[in-house]
């Protein structure tokens, strides 16, 4: 008895792991709710490979945790298991790509859910008829690869239970970005590229229509908020404005969209990013909204960033959508030498009964029941009457071909020596051991899609772009607008004027149109960066390109146009001497070294007049050839700056001016001293005489001829360039070298004519016959005035001109002197010679 009840507890023991009955608070309910049982499609062979498909639709948007989803059997799971079986059965076919060796399938439908998911996997991994993994009992072939061809994004599900037996997952789906890291799945293999490659298309694209201003929409899931986040980046670093932005749950619509709509009337490019299946979710509401709004709406331009092409019909009643973008694959040309693909396949509607074996399979302890249908006979495949005709995508043959010589290639190395004989060794193949092959950048060659590996050692892929028109009334046609290859995008022009044809010119989204040259962008406050005014270019600075958000200065030697478009080359200016200002102030300038020259004669031919000794005649020819050295000096200031003219024009100016102001202060003091010493008594004769004026005359030059000699030796002036001073002119002139010893130029000459002054209008009631006192007040009066008014206009004045103006004031205080002094003599010794006599003058001394 003791040893019936132990064999009792084992046999208890022994079934408790079989029958998966564990003990729970919620027990897992696995009852369908339909009359069918999950299922997978098996036929055996010495290399397995495991593929899930989504084919039974879209599930309730809400599950019970304790009940099986529906798998309810409809058209789409037959169209996906004929891609599948069809495609291993050509495989197979060829017995030199697997070296006689079988190629097995275990082919699962994951319910388009999580829980389905596991299941499959579960079932796959269990050699059992329970779900038991790592219990081996049935079933001895083991899986080598898994093919993921679900159409939600279940991979990292997937992939994180396979890598546990480091099974290799194969993807026939565009994956996420986190499957890219090796280090957290390093089994999975991609044969489409990652998530996202399209994006920089989608820019490219944007900018070459000028769509600046879009709306962004995306599900609210975590793809969704990942193209959030990596997408907006792009676009703000192309200047690209997001004038709407809304994530999207597909169980609603968001009430904001009819004003921000209305708001943003010129948002006509509508980027989404959306799973597969929810196309009509995503675009009904926004057209929804944009029905209620008044007046003339222009159709909407949606670029989807799926790469695929989706169906539409006309039924659908989008009349505010004038196309739907998206970026399916490209495929190689090579697909036509292929003789075992073939681009279209037939099923037969006695399909499943015809070429496989269905039973619904339950363990005696297992909770789990399965509907198994196993393979009995080869499927064929040929074009008969009253067959359905379905597609079959290149990627589903691809990732087949992929895998059969990736397992061909490691079966290989198995072949090994047993009683004189050389078989395969398949049979002791280990997923393990298959990975590394499938990490061989060759296999992508022998993809019918065009793929490659970027500089980043990512699979990328060359896309085509495709717009499906919406037409009223009509159904939607598909035009290739161009292409996307090696990161550079390609526009089919021909299709461009196909759709002008069609009156459905694509339209424009931007917030305001662009800055022609000439303009710089000014942003406009509270708005996107790209809403803007246009501003024209601050002076000195052009633009050449539209909307461009900063003028460009022109070089030093150039000017902007009118339009401010283009640097022009400035012209080069400088008083010359065939220039009309520059011929009369030479003329003036003759003309008054002339005259000069004829007072000189005339004081030499009446040498010994009275009028000509009276006041110190030593003086006055000092001063007459200091004034013809004056006006010869105005000509350095006239012509092109020369290292030597600009040397000499100031120096010899102010040495000049100083001697003919150092003159006139002498002959000023020797009338003085002249009267003075005529009074009884008075000690100031001895002073008379040429040593005193020399003494006047040598000091005063002296200093200033001091001054210039530290101006040269210090900061000598020299030729310059003024590029600045007057638009659209380069202006050659000295520059001055020292400003401050400049002025202290004139400075200098300033104190010697205003104590000359002071002397002489102290002295102007001293008697006539022997002053000169009133003549040298009235001349240095005229010399203050104008180089007193020299200063102001000299500073005011740009350029050419400023040289013009300082030889005017040169040519006006030396004919003043001139004047005032020698023409009154003059007039007596030629007009009235009557007047120049010893006894007028001293009959004038006596009143």
């Amino acid at each position: 008895m003791e040893l019936l009840l132990l064999l009792l507890l084992l046999m208890l023991l022994v079934s408790q792991p079989l029958s998966g009955k564990l003990r729970m608070k919620c027990p897992l309910n696995l009852d369908n709710q339909d009359e069918e049982k999950p299922w997978s499609y098996y036929r055996p062979g010495d290399l397995l490979i495991g593929i899930v498909i989504s084919p039974s639709g879209i599930t309730p948007a809400t599950l019970p945790f304790n009940v099986a989803p529906s798998s309810q059997i409809r058209l789409l799971k037959y169209i996906q298991l004929l891609r599948m079986i069809f495609n291993t059965e050509r495989v197979k076919e060829n017995p030199q790509l697997l070296h006689n060796l079988t190629l097995g399938y275990n082919i699962h439908d994951n319910y388009d859910n999580t829980l389905g998911t596991s299941d499959a996997l579960l079932d796959m991994l269990s050699t059992g008829e329970a779900n038991v993994p790592n219990y081996s009992c049935g079933r001895k072939d083991k899986l080598l690869a898994l093919v993921d061809g679900a159409i939600r994004d279940s991979s990292i599900q997937m992939s994180t239970l396979a890598s546990t037996y480091k099974v290799p997952q194969v993807s026939m789906r565009i994956a996420s970005e986190a499957l890219s890291d090796k280090s957290q799945f390093p089994f999975f293999h991609p044969m489409l590229p990652k998530e996202g490659i399209q994006y920089p298309g989608i820019v490219q694209i944007l900018l070459h229509f000028g769509w600046t201003l879009i709306g962004l929409f995306a599900t609210d899931t975590e793809k969704g908020e990942n193209f959030m986040r990596n997408f907006n980046p792009m676009l703000v670093k192309n200047r690209i404005c997001v004038a709407i932005s809304q994530q999207f749950s597909m169980t609603g619509h968001t009430p904001f969209l009819r004003d921000a709509l209305s708001k943003w009337r010129q948002v006509n490019v509508f980027v989404n990013f959306i799973e597969f299946d929810s196309l009509l979710d995503s675009i009904l509401p926004i057209h929804s909204a944009l029905e209620g709004l008044p007046g003339p709406i222009e159709g909407k331009v949606w670029i989807m960033t799926v790469a695929a092409v989706f169906s539409i019909k006309k039924d659908w009643c989008l009349k505010h959508v004038h196309s739907i973008w998206s970026f399916p694959c490209q495929w190689k040309e090579s697909w036509k030498n292929d003789n075992a693909f073939k681009r279209d396949l037939f099923m037969e509607p006695e399909f499943q009964a015809k070429y496989f074996h269905c039973s619904v399979s339950k363990h005696t302890f297992s909770v789990k029941g399965r509907r198994r249908c196993t393979q009995k006979a080869p499927v064929e495949i040929q074009k008969k009457k009253n067959r359905m005709q379905i597609a079959n995508p290149f990627i589903t043959y691809s990732v087949i071909k992929i895998l059969a010589h990736a397992l061909s290639a490691a079966s290989k190395p198995q072949r090994r020596r047993k009683k004189g004989e050389e078989r395969l060794g398949a049979p002791g193949l280990q997923p393990w051991k298959f990975h590394p092959f499938l990490e061989k950048r060759e296999l992508y060659n022998l993809s019918l899609l065009k793929v490659y590996l970027d500089q980043n050692g990512d699979l990328a892929a060359d896309l085509k772009i495709i717009s499906r028109l919406v037409l009223p009334r009509k159904d939607p046609i598909d035009k290739r607008l161009g292409s996307f290859e090696r990161q550079r995008l390609t526009i089919n022009q021909d299709a461009l004027s196909q759709l002008k044809l069609l009156n459905k010119s694509l339209p424009q989204s931007k917030c305001v149109e662009k800055c022609h040259p000439g303009f710089v962008k000014q942003a406009r406050e509270g708005e996107p960066f790209c809403c803007y005014d246009c501003i024209p270019c601050p002076e000195g600075t052009i633009s050449t390109q539209e909307d461009t958000t900063k003028c460009t200065k022109c070089p030093d030697d150039q000017y902007p146009s009118k339009n401010r478009i283009q640097c022009i080359r400035k012209r080069i200016t400088f008083l010359s001497y065939e220039e009309h200002l520059s011929i009369i102030l030479i003329s003036f300038a003759l003309l008054l070294f002339l005259n000069t020259g004829f007072v000189l004669v005339i004081f030499i031919k009446y040498f010994e007049t009275p009028i000509v000794k009276a006041n110190n005649r030593d003086l006055s020819f000092i001063l007459l050839v200091s004034l013809l050295l004056c006006f010869l000096s105005s000509l350095f200031f006239i012509g092109r700056p020369r290292k030597a003219t600009c040397l000499l024009r100031q120096t010899a100016f102010s040495v000049v001016f100083s001697v003919a102001v150092s003159s006139v202060l002498a002959k000023t003091i020797t009338v003085v001293l002249a009267f003075l010493a005529s009074k009884p008594g008075n000690k100031v004769k001895r002073w008379l005489g040429r040593s005193l004026a020399n003494f006047i005359i040598l000091s005063c030059s002296a200093v200033q001829i001091l001054i210039c000699a530290i101006w040269l030796g210090v900061s000598p002036p020299f030729p310059d360039s003024d590029l600045h001073s007057q638009p659209g002119e380069i202006i050659l002139q000295c520059n001055e070298g020292s400003v401050t010893m400049f002025y202290v130029v004139l400075g200098y000459m300033g104190f010697l004519a205003a104590i000359c002054f002071t002397v002489a209008f102290l002295a102007r009631n001293l008697p006539g016959a022997f002053n000169e006192a009133k003549l040298i007040t009235f001349s240095m009066l005229v010399f203050c005035s104008v180089w007193v008014s020299f200063l102001p206009t000299y500073l005011s004045t740009k350029g050419k001109y400023m040289m013009a103006v300082q030889v005017f004031s040169i040519l006006a205080s030396s004919a003043g002197l001139l004047s005032c002094i020698f023409f009154p003599k003059c007039y007596i010794i030629i007009l009235r010679p009557d007047l120049n006599t010893k006894e007028h003058l001293m009959a004038n001394t006596g009143e």
